[in-house]
This record gives C-alpha cells, structure tokens and sequence, in this order.
C-alpha cells in the first residue's frame, strides 16, 4: 500500500516510501521534492519541479514496490535490471495547477507528466496495488484512472458535488474510497457507487483501509480523518448496508496530519496504527475491529520530542512508520527543509513517552555527508575561487603599494588575519578595465560572504561596518545569495539592530533586507518560532509606515500651499511683461510715421480705394465740364461725400 497523501492543502506532504521504508519524501515549502534515504541519514535525490512557485506540489503518494516483471514500462530501468529485490522508485505529485507528476528516484529525473485531465488542483493520488494504473481526485469534483504505460486516461467520472480531497484504493484493487461531502465507495469495474457514508463535517484528508477481508464478510472496515476534526472514525462495510455511521473512533490531541497502519488480515489480528497529528505527538493505537464500540478510544501510547536545553522546547514530529517489531517506530522530525530521521525503540508499556533530541548536532552531522548528494552549480572556468587561509592569498582589487608589501612579507604565514583582509578589500578603487572589473566583484562578492559569516559569528562592528558600507546592489546581491543558511537568521537581528539607528544607515540595510527576503524566503519561512524572531522587525516597520502616512498628508497639504504661491507670483510676472510688450509695439510705429500716426494708418488703408475714386472722377471731368460752372456748390458736396479731398492729397503727394 502507499503511504498517507497527505492531502490537505494546508498541510505539507510527507510519505515513508513503502517497505522497507528506505525513503522518506517531502515537499518543503520552496516548492522542492527532497527524496532522503532513511539508512543513510542523507539527501537521495532533490527535483525542482518547473513550475514549483505557481503550481505548488499538493499531494505525494509512492507507487508500490515492484520487481521487474511486465511491460516495456518497467525495463526501462537500468538500476533494476537484473535484480530480484523489489524497491520503491516511482512517486506520484500532485500540483495546484491540476497536473501530475511522475518522479523516478532510481533515474532521478521526471519519468512523465499527466496532465490535461482535471481543471482544478489535485488534492489527493492513489495507486493501484497490481496495475500500473493511477486514481487522482480534484477540486473539479472529478476522478480519473490514468494508465501509466500510455501516459494517458483511462477514465473519467464525477464523484460528488463538492471537491475530492482524498482517495484509498482497496488492498486487492477492485474498490475505491473517495471523499468529497460525504464519503463514496466505488466498484472499478462498473465504476459505479457500492456503499456510501455520511463522512466528516469538515474536508476528509485520510482514507485507509484497515482489514483485507473482502466486502461481503461484515469484516471490511477502513479509517477516516478530517481537517479541525480531533476524531478518527473507522467504518464498516455491512452486507445488509446498514453502514452509513462510524462504528468506532479513536480520539487524537489535534487533526490527523500523518497516519500509518498495519491492516489485520483476519479477526485475531489487532490493528497498529500511528498518527502524528499536527501539534506534533505520535500516538499509538492497538484494537481489534470486531463490531461498534461506543466509547472512543484512546491511544495505547504518546510520543514527543524535545530538545536538550534549559527550557525545553517541542520538536514536531513530520512522520512516523511501524517497523516490523511491535516497539521499532521510524520517525522523521524537524523541519521540511532538513528532518532527522531515526529508529527508535517505544516502551508501549508507558501512556506517554517523551523523547530527548539534540538536533543542531544530529543536522550537522548529516548535513556533511548531504552536501556531496545536492549537484553543485556550474562555475565559469575562467573565474577565480579565493579560499581564505591559503598561501598566497591575492586581493580582489589591487590597493596600495603598504597592503601588497604586507601580503608579500605574510605569504609564509597559514592564515590571514581579518585586519588584512579589511584592508584589501577597498571600496573606494575603481579599475578602468571592464573585464578586471567583472572579475574582481566577482571575487569581492566572495570576500564580502566570508567576511560577513565571521563578523556575524564574533559580532565583530568594524567588520560589520566595512560590509555593510557597499551602496552596490549587485554586489549586494551576491553577498546575500552565497551566504550560508546558518547565518541568515543572525543577518537579519543585525540589520534589525541597525534599521532602529540614524536613517542613514537604515537607508543602507534596507538593501540588504530586501535581498535576504529575495534570496532565503522560503528557508525564513521554514522555520518554527519565525514569528518571534521577527516581531521587532515587523513591529518597527509598521510604525515608521504609520509615520510616513501622516508625513505624506503633510507633503500634500504643503504642496498644494507652495503651488498656489506660485501661481499668485507668476500671474504677477506675466501683467508686467505684457505690459512692457505694448510700449515696445507703440514705439516702432511712432518710428515710422513721426508727423501723425493717425494719418498715416489711414493713408495705407485707402490707397486701392484712392485709385479706384481717381479714374472715376476722370471720366466725370470729361462728361460734365459744361454743367461743372452751373452746379458749382452741389459738386463740391457730392465731391466731399465721395472722398475727392483725399484723393486730390493723393494726387498731388503723386505728382511730388
């Protein structure tokens, strides 16, 4: 059988491989799929899945283990050619985006990607425990059966009015669970309804079945657990369909994140089951599933973790595995990011047991051996690595003539000291070649990485200082992305520290915070008591925001007053220089006509008119000069009407 899903999407997967439980994966909350070999203790594989950020990994299940028998499917497996033991390899992932994944830890590399089926998120996968076929159920309230030797569906049905957010094929592979509003067992065959059950108030995240007794003895009974529901409910399959209620309950400190059972194969076999609920405790449970049980049951055993300090503080549990013997559990705990995984030996005889953990000396240790596993990032052959300490140590910048004298005389010398260093690293020197320029940020980035782990770790300030003095943000940048992750915490108490300070230098540490939250997000993110660690941080912000708000109404209103003023005056400016623009105009035309403006205007508008009168009192002159001495004062006049004077004064100024 695989293992839980755990298909809430509140909750991060986390699975055991099935037996004999060699793996452990989890999806962390960067969106990577880590594959960690539980004998070992080490990273197996780690799978960045292309669109990890927007569809987010939901759901996790590993197909059974297999040797190799049957279809073309499977021979094309190198590592398990020629090998009788069975091992898990393939892993089903479910995405928000509404495909699924397929992930082979034997080739470490997508085996193929099933995808165009569901139009919402996939909550929950399941495989079949024979074929190589795949249930996965969706926020479309649709379930499909994928074949996985043609990568295509099989079949494609509704299942509820409300989204599927669990499945559980049966151990002989002919019924299927699923749960949307209520919970529905189907026939694969017909794929049509066989039971149904009234189910949870809240959203159903486990469906497992309990016994492998076929459906028509009364002896077929499986488990169910709910989001916010502190109650496991098993459920029998009755002949006479009398079954839509739960007939036993087991009772959990919080909701079912993580559950492992051993079925029992008949009426003498107890069923072992181990829940590790979202607080973190592991509980034990033992019973026989013979009929109702009124009253809930509690667990045969509780586990916690703690760690060794003064004041001890809880390890949460992620998953738990029943091991062979009664007693052996496998536990994984921690963090998402880096769990410790360890064997242990539970003394069942006690109601609660609570273990104590080292867990900063268990990390280490397996993290020296897991940083050989993770693949490495391609480096330029052409750029240059400075390990500190070594002889020869060259600047990453040319500085003054002392420093290289110096460097000269201590090359015989194991390590540099950290004055030295501070004195070669100068910000000030700007070198005219583009291609040293790029090479030696690149080796500055390195230095100031370096630099800064040590002046975090002695709280040396005048290393601090030298760093933080960089307005580059490239350099910045850099700094940040290569930092180690143990040191990230402390870079950002002291960036903390430093933005209560003079605003100049929080101008400064801006730029770093920033590129901490671009870079190490998703590891901040992982860790248990974050929100302690930055509520100053979060608290100092949000004042100085709240200032800022006041101070842009004021910037407003101010606003608003000097444009005003500025209008006024300039209104004033604009009279004074029109007014100056009238006297220059009246003076070019006093210039060309001095005797009388008037006059003059006067005479250049009628010129056309003048000629025209001209021609026409020539021809009156010819046709009257007998009646001109009779009707002497009535031509005056009508000369006078019609602008004679004007035009003998042009006439004569002609004549001139």
């Amino acid at each position: 059988m695989a293992a839980d899903t755990g298909s809430s999407s509140l909750q991060l997967p986390c699975v055991f491989s099935p037996k004999p439980r060699q793996y452990l994966a989890l999806c962390a909350q960067d969106g990577r799929l880590r594959v960690w070999n539980t004998d070992s203790k080490t990273l197996h594989r780690e799978y960045v899945p292309s669109a990890h950020l927007s569809a987010t990994c939901i759901c996790i299940a590993w197909g059974p283990c297999r040797t190799v028998k049957e279809g073309p499917q499977r021979k094309k497996r190198k590592s398990e050619a020629g090998q009788v033991e069975e091992k898990a390899d393939l892993l089903a992932m479910g995405t928000a985006a509404g495909s699924v994944l397929i992930y082979s830890t034997a080739k470490g590399a997508l085996h193929c990607t099933l995808d165009g089926g569901h139009s919402g998120g996939v909550n929950c996968v399941q495989w079949h425990p024979q074929d190589s076929l795949l249930y996965s159920g969706s926020d479309d309230t649709n379930i499909i059966e994928w074949d996985l030797q043609t990568g295509k569906a099989r079949s494609k049905w509704k299942a509820d009015r409300a989204a599927v957010t669990s499945l559980c094929v049966s151990p002989d592979g002919k019924l299927l669970l699923s749960a949307g509003q209520i919970i529905k067992m189907w026939d694969l065959d017909t794929k049509e309804v066989y039971r149904k059950f009234t189910g949870h108030s809240t959203a159903v995240t486990t469906l497992r079945f309990a016994t492998t007794r076929p459906p028509d003895s009364n002896g077929l009974y499986f488990l169910s657990g709910a989001a916010h529901d502190r109650l496991l409910s098993v459920w029998q399959v009755r002949e006479d369909g009398k079954d839509k209620n739960s007939v036993v309950s087991f009772t959990l400190t919080d909701e079912p994140q993580h559950i492992d059972l051993v079925a029992a194969n008949s009426k003498e076999e107890a069923v072992r089951l181990a829940v590790v609920c979202k607080d973190g405790q592991l509980h034990l449970f033992e019973h026989f599933l013979n009929g109702p049980c009124k009253k809930p049951l509690s667990p045969s055993c509780t586990v916690q973790m703690s760690d060794t300090k003064d004041s001890p503080v809880p390890i949460p549990l992620l998953a738990a595995a029943l091991c062979a013997g009664t007693r052996t559990v496998l536990l994984g705990y921690g963090n998402h990011l880096q769990p410790v995984m360890e064997k242990v030996e539970i003394n069942t005889a006690e109601r609660h047991v609570c273990l104590t953990r080292d867990v900063q000396t268990s990390l280490s240790l397996s993290m020296e051996t897991a940083v050989s596993k993770v693949k490495t990032p391609v480096v330029n052959t052409k750029s240059k690595v400075l390990v500190p300490g070594l002889p020869g140590h060259q600047a990453p910048i040319k500085g003054s003539s002392q420093g290289s004298e110096k460097r000269k005389k201590d090359t015989d010398t194991k390590e540099m000291s950290i004055a030295e260093r501070l004195g070669e690293i100068d910000l000030s020197t700007v070198s005219t070649d583009k291609g040293a320029l790029k090479g030696a940020a690149s080796l500055q980035t390195d230095n100031f990485a370096v630099l800064l782990v040590q002046g975090l770790e002695s709280s040396d300030a005048n290393i601090l200082n030298k760093v933080f003095q960089t307005r580059k943000d490239m350099v910045i940048k850099k700094t940040v992305a290569r930092l180690p992750l143990p040191a990230v915490l402390p870079l950002v108490e002291e960036i903390t520290k430093r933005l209560q300070g003079h605003p100049f230098t929080a101008v400064l540490m801006v730029r770093w915070l920033k590129a901490v939250l671009m870079h190490h997000t998703s590891y901040l993110a992982s860790l248990p008591d974050l929100v302690t660690q930055l509520g100053v941080l979060y608290h100092m912000i949000e004042s100085r925001v709240k200032m800022f708000h006041k101070l842009t109404k004021l910037h407003g209103k101010l606003y608003l007053l000097m444009t005003q003023v500025a209008t006024g005056d300039s209104s004033n400016t604009v009279t004074v220089v029109d007014h100056t623009a009238k006297l220059v105009y009246e003076e070019e035309s006093s210039d060309e006509d001095e005797a009388s403006g008037d006059e003059g205007l006067h005479d250049d508008d009628s010129d056309n008119w003048e000629e025209e009168e001209e021609d026409a009192a020539m021809e009156e002159d010819k046709e009257e000069k007998a009646d001109e001495e009779e009707d002497d004062p009535d031509s005056r006049t009508d000369s006078k009407a019609n602008g004679e004077e004007d035009m003998e004064r042009g006439n004569e100024s002609e004549e001139e």
